[in-house]
């Protein structure tokens, strides 16, 4: 077993899911904004991509964060007449975030991280141990 390869492999898991991570604390932070005018959208929900790339010094699989996407589904809209971005009715434009659908997407790409981790973690013991008995 190539110790190095398994580190470098999880270590792209742990980058990709971070990448992951942020961009959906970026949605839950602006998941109640409204536009500033009317006229202006909202915030536009962003998607994760990820993308398999062929890593030739380690001759093997990585993953990448790949694009970002906008999610283009439907904003959401809700009565606020005081608010300056309020159309005549007193609607306001929401942005296209689910706070519930953002907290799943969130512990899944946790659990991702968790598990890279835990892959580091159980090749570094691996690792100390092959140690250990060179050492015999």
């Amino acid at each position: 077993m190539d110790f190095f390869k398994s580190l470098s492999i999880a270590a792209s898991g742990l980058k990709a899911q971070t990448g992951r991570m942020r961009i959906i604390a970026e949605n839950i932070a602006n998941a109640d904004s409204t536009p500033a005018r009317l006229g202006e959208n909202p915030y536009r929900r962003k998607i994760v991509t990820f993308q398999r790339v062929f890593d030739r010094q380690l001759d093997a699989d990585v993953v990448k964060l790949g694009r970002v996407a906008t999610d283009r589904t439907q904003f959401g809209s809700r009565f606020e007449p005081g608010n300056p971005a309020a159309d005549a009715r007193g609607n306001v434009l929401t942005p296209n975030v689910n706070s519930v659908i953002e907290t799943m997407d969130m512990r899944e790409a946790q659990r991702t991280y968790e598990a890279n981790l835990n892959v580091v973690t159980a090749t570094r013991r691996m690792i100390s141990r092959t140690l250990d008995i060179l050492k015999a």
